[in-house]
């Protein structure tokens, strides 16, 4: 063999093919695992993980049938993906809360995405090297951290990986088409789409897998009506998961309208060559990019349609390089549904919708590669240095990267330094400032917040936690009903609400502490917060009956010992002996620490 030949399986005769693909699998497995493996060090972050895993009571009941029917009917945090809350229920089960034992199955499903990765591209196009080193880019590109190293990102990484399995799926299908080949597609698909709508256009990328490296056309039908029909059932999934995502994100608040559509297509023009900035140099990476305050300059929306436009026709027009059409355009199609046309969140772009894009980027520009190296007799031992370099140059910036997801303060004071007018940032600190007691800090912060944003309702709450940490009453309430006035999202307002409570409650105004929790149970009916202080409010306005209700209902949210000994004590006023002692001894047998949670309790009770 030539030393400027451009290997592939075939090349290396001295091991047989699958024992080839295998140890190829292997390196990329080690590689990400390497690289990966500091992620296991750092903790939780506020941003999600509570939602996803700390805080959620549901999660941390484990894998129970109960749990299976919450995690299949609920809209939480403004999705519908049941498989990605079983998965977070699994690794409670596994792992309780040692974040460790969840950041190494976020590594684990990202390294098994990876490889399949790998096994499909090859599968494909039947090249090895060129798929290997796609899988080496994907494995370690900087940009991806963010998917993995942020435990609530599991569903990118087990959407993506369901993804994958679904590119290798398809290709069994085409080698012999049949209705059983095509149903584990479609299984793949659903799958994918219960752990993340973010794989919504699998069904597009089949049908740019079909023009390259499948070349399904016929010689007598040069049109892809054919196999466009063919698509039709996934793209019905696709349409069905887009019907459910808007409505589950429009129930959770998520969907916004905060910004006319042409400033939205002015930003998304925008934001898809700020991503391909940080596909070839990724820099200033970060947790969350504010949206921009103002429509981006004339002349960035024109260059930016501008070098859409040509690159997109330039790919076109290399019809012998067809990979290249096939990779830009996964890029812009596969991003599309992130890009912000139809705003969810108020984020102007973020790291973790660039998972899947980018494969497309990185086969363009590898197959490109390979087809230079051929045209141009480049020696195989300066292009195997280039990728070496560029691996490795990754991996430095991934440590450096995982290192800011450490710690809340460091992922939010990073986001500080590489961006501007961020308020998220501002608010995210100040939060954890103000949970480690550095209240003169966190106003710093928070009071930067809304500065930067006067309608921003999560300084105003996170101010009102720090004036009622000050024992300022007034200027608490102030900031949280505030809050109530410019927020319409369930789960802050239900804060406010019991905030507000736990005040009320303070001051002995039982009935307005009442009137709080209720408002804040009617948008969130397992709010553990507000049925302690709805039990508390009834216990001390002498109504034991309707203290053991609240209570009751508490402990099946969380059976936490405080809630089994509020309940018991309840019982006991009520004359109910038996009951009182059984919920006294599952107080004891859950208490990680007895006498702290009778202490507790008494303080609770003697307000």
């Amino acid at each position: 063999m030539s030393s400027r030949a451009v290997p592939s399986l075939s090349s290396l005769p001295f091991l047989a093919p699958g024992k080839r693909r295998a140890i190829l699998s292997l390196t990329l497995v080690l590689l990400s695992l390497i690289v990966y493996n500091s992620a296991a060090r750092n903790g939780f972050v506020g941003f999600d993980d509570p939602a996803y895993v700390t805080a959620n009571s549901h999660v941390r009941s484990g894998l129970t049938w109960t749990t299976l029917k919450w995690a299949f009917t609920s809209t939480e945090n403004a999705n519908w993906h049941p498989l990605t809350w079983l998965s977070h229920a699994l690794d409670y089960e596994l792992f309780q809360l040692n974040p460790a034992g969840h950041h190494f199955a976020n590594v684990m499903m990202h390294t098994l995405t990876v490889v399949t990765l790998f096994l499909a591209l090859e599968a494909l196009t039947c090249s090895t090297w060129p798929s290997w080193i796609v899988a080496a880019l994907f494995a370690l590109h900087p940009i991806n951290v963010q998917s993995v190293a942020w435990i609530s990102e599991r569903k990118n990484t087990l959407s993506t990986l369901l993804f994958a399995l679904a590119l290798l799926a398809y290709r069994w299908y085409v080698r012999r088409p049949n209705v059983k080949r095509y149903l584990a597609v479609a299984l793949l698909f659903t799958l994918g789409l219960m752990a993340k709508p973010m794989v919504i256009t699998l069904p597009f990328v089949l049908l740019l897998l079909d023009y390259w490296p499948l070349d399904r056309r016929k010689p007598s039908d040069h049109s892809y009506r054919r196999l466009v029909v063919e698509k039709l059932p996934l793209f019905a999934l696709s349409a069905a998961s887009a019907a459910v995502t808007l409505g589950a994100q429009k129930a959770g608040g998520a969907l916004r309208s905060d910004h006319p559509l042409w400033l939205r297509v002015a930003n998304a023009l925008v934001a898809y060559i700020r991503y391909l900035g940080k596909a070839v140099w990724p820099s200033h990476l970060t947790v969350f990019y504010p949206y921009p305050a103002q429509a981006p300059p004339a002349w960035q929306i024109i260059g930016a349609l501008l070098v859409l436009g040509l690159l997109s026709a330039g790919v076109l027009l290399a019809r012998r390089r067809r990979y290249l059409a096939v990779g830009w355009f996964w890029y812009l199609g596969t991003l599309l549904p992130v890009i912000g046309v139809v705003q969810v969140g108020v984020q102007g772009m973020a790291d973790r919708y660039a998972y899947i894009p980018f494969i497309g980027l990185f086969i363009a520009v590898v197959w490109a590669m390979r087809d230079e190296i051929k045209a141009r007799d480049i020696r195989l031992s300066w292009a195997g240095l280039l990728i070496a370099a560029v691996l490795v140059g990754y991996s430095i910036a991934d440590q450096a990267q995982i290192a800011y997801w450490k710690d809340n303060v460091s992922l939010w004071s990073r986001a500080l330094a590489v961006t501007d007018n961020n308020y998220m940032a501002e608010d995210s600190l100040g939060a954890e400032l103000t949970n480690q007691g550095r209240l003169d800090e966190a106003i710093s912060h928070l009071q930067a917040a809304a500065a930067i944003n006067p309608r921003d309702a999560f300084s105003m709450l996170d101010l009102g936690v720090c004036e009622n940490r000050r024992g300022n009453f007034p200027a608490a309430i102030r900031h949280y009903q505030s809050a109530l006035e410019v927020s319409t999202d369930p789960m802050l307002r239900a804060t406010a609400f019991d905030n507000l409570g736990l005040i009320y409650r303070a001051k002995q105004d039982l009935a307005r502490a009442k009137a709080n929790y209720e408002s804040a149970l009617e948008l969130q009916p397992d709010n553990l917060v507000a049925l302690i202080g709805l039990g508390v409010v009834a216990q001390k306005s002498g109504d034991f009956e309707r203290a053991v209700h609240y209570y009751s209902r508490a402990v099946t949210v969380e059976p936490s010992d405080s809630e089994y000994l509020l309940l018991s004590l309840a019982l006991a006023k009520l004359g109910h002996k038996d009951e009182a002692a059984i919920a006294y001894q599952q107080a004891q047998h859950v208490s990680p620490n007895w006498s702290a949670s009778q202490t507790a309790v008494e303080r609770l009770l003697a307000e």
